[in-house]
Parts: C-alpha cells; structure tokens; sequence
C-alpha cells in the first residue's frame, strides 16, 4: 500500500470534525423552531440527526487521535437564512448534507489504496451523507411528487 499522507488526512478530519460538530448545534437549535401539526416527528428527525452528526464528530475525533494529531477545538460554519418555516430548514439541512459529502469524499480520494480501516469509514460516511441527502430531498418534495428536488449526482 502507498504511504499515507497523514498531514493532509488529519487536515481534513479536523474539517470534518468541525462540521459534524457545527452540525450538532444547527439541528439542535433547527429543532427548537418547529411550530404547527407535525412537529413531534420533525423535531425528533432533527433531533436524530444532531445525534448522529456527533457520532460522527466523534468518530472523526478518535480518527486524528489514532493518527497522534491534536483533534480540533473549532466548529464549522452554521449557516441560518433565518426563516424558520420547515421548508427553509430542510433547504439549508440539504446543503450542509451536501458540504458534507464532498468532505468525506476528499477524504476518500486520500485514504484509498493507503488505509483499509479509513477507506471504509469514509465509504461509510459517505453512504450516510447520500442517505441524508436523499431523505431531505425527499421531504421537500410536494406530495406525489417523484421528481427530484435538487437533482444531484451521486
């Protein structure tokens, strides 16, 4: 296997432990903002995926860890249109879904040949991030409705 470039690994777990981190809050605080019939199920949707984000966060940590790096103590961005109906959350849920694939991705594009425990990990987080993305769109679109919302390649 090629030698792996640990720095640039580390650099990109650390964005992606700040992201999963920043993901943490933006669900969090999304799922204080949902009003009207069908809150229960949304906010405890909201409420899954501020869990999983830092499972993922920590995963990410333990990864820098394993590689003798100093995990970072930042938060990524925490993006907010501030309308707060459903629709504008799912919106900014699906690009930060979004964001997040291409993260994993990078990470792929490092570890690949080099790493079999660290390949895997970024297979299945990128499995998880086209899983996301495909709930949110599914859930912006109207009823009966079978076209995408946001048309993306997979």
């Amino acid at each position: 296997m090629a030698e792996l470039d640990k720095e640039a690994v580390v650099g990109v777990l650390n964005r992606i432990l700040e992201m999963e981190l920043a993901g943490v809050v933006r669900y969090t605080h999304y799922s204080f903002l949902v009003f009207g019939f069908g809150r229960i199920p949304i906010v405890s949707w909201l409420n899954t995926q501020a869990d999983e984000s830092l499972l993922h966060a920590r995963q990410a940590g333990e990864w820098i860890t394993t590689l003798g790096a100093y995990p970072s103590l930042g938060i990524g961005q925490l993006l907010d249109s501030h309308q707060h109906d459903v629709g504008a959350i799912l919106r900014e849920s699906l690009e930060a879904e979004g964001k997040a694939l291409v993260l994993y991705r990078e990470l792929l594009a490092l570890v690949e040949g080099r790493s079999v425990a660290l390949e895997e990990f970024s297979r299945q987080m990128i499995h998880a991030e086209e899983m996301h993305l495909a709930d949110v769109d599914k859930m912006l679109r109207k009823p009966g409705e079978l076209k995408a919302f946001a048309p993306r390649e997979i």
